[in-house]
């Protein structure tokens, strides 16, 4: 029997079975390649990936913890969606969260965390000017991240990774469908980076918080442009005073 490769072994010591499973699954579905809504076969995955059918009812778990997919009994495991007035409300929850983190980040950032958010900067331009969503969607998920990362709380970071998981196919959505996107987004990036840099917690915060009420702005574009209408809640009736 051939060894395993070096690169695969350390792999292997460095993560568990169920990890790696999730996290290819997690990848295909930020990646486009399970959309919102389609099941997820059990027996068919564990196939794919040459794997046991136990990591990956583990790596089901852990995905549904997270946001990513619902587990319905005696129906089986979806790729969740979320419907337009969800991701309207999420929107609302993320601003507030990225309004602490950026305050945080301003406070707490190192020269170094700094230098790692302006080299992601430069990538994240070159895809931008490319107009490549495939390149693009990935590297803004990842700056994002870091940043909440970069607050050192790991509270917050798993309650964001939880909001944006949510919200990933109304991102990706805005960058395919928003031709104003590109140029808007690359510019609020380095807004937030210079603030950041200067130690400027107030602007942090104000440009994050900014910058995801923008984002959900450019949905609702994005939706009207598709001629969908995005659902509001019914207004509740004021009871009368006796």
């Amino acid at each position: 029997m051939a060894s395993l490769p070096v690169e695969t072994i350390a792999l292997l010591q460095k993560h568990s079975l169920p990890a790696m499973v999730r996290h290819e699954l997690e990848r295909r579905i930020l990646a486009g390649e399970l959309l919102p809504g389609a099941k997820l076969n059990e027996a068919d995955i564990a196939d794919d990936l040459k794997v046991s059918r136990g990591p990956v009812r583990e790596a089901f778990r852990a995905l549904d913890q997270a946001g990513l997919v619902r587990t319905e009994k005696n129906r089986g495991v979806f790729v969740r969606e979320l419907t337009h007035f969800e991701a309207d409300e999420i929107y609302e929850v993320r601003a507030g969260l990225d309004a602490m983190i950026g305050q945080l980040v301003a406070e707490r950032c190192t020269p170094a965390q700094v230098e790692a958010l302006k080299k992601l900067l430069k990538e994240m331009d070159r895809a931008a000017k490319k107009r490549s969503v495939d390149e693009y969607y990935p590297l803004n998920v990842r700056f994002h991240d870091l940043l909440a990362q970069f607050t050192g709380n790991e509270t917050l970071l798993a309650m964001y990774r939880r909001l944006v998981n949510e919200l990933h196919l109304y991102r990706r959505e805005t960058l395919e469908h928003g031709p104003e996107s590109f140029p808007t987004s690359t510019k609020e990036h380095q807004a937030i980076v210079d603030a950041i840099s200067r130690g400027d917690a107030e602007a942090a915060s104000r440009l994050l918080h900014d910058h995801a009420i923008e984002s959900r702005e450019r949905l609702h574009r994005t939706l009207e442009r598709a001629s969908i209408p995005l659902p509001r809640p019914a207004a509740k009736k004021r009871r009368k005073s006796a």
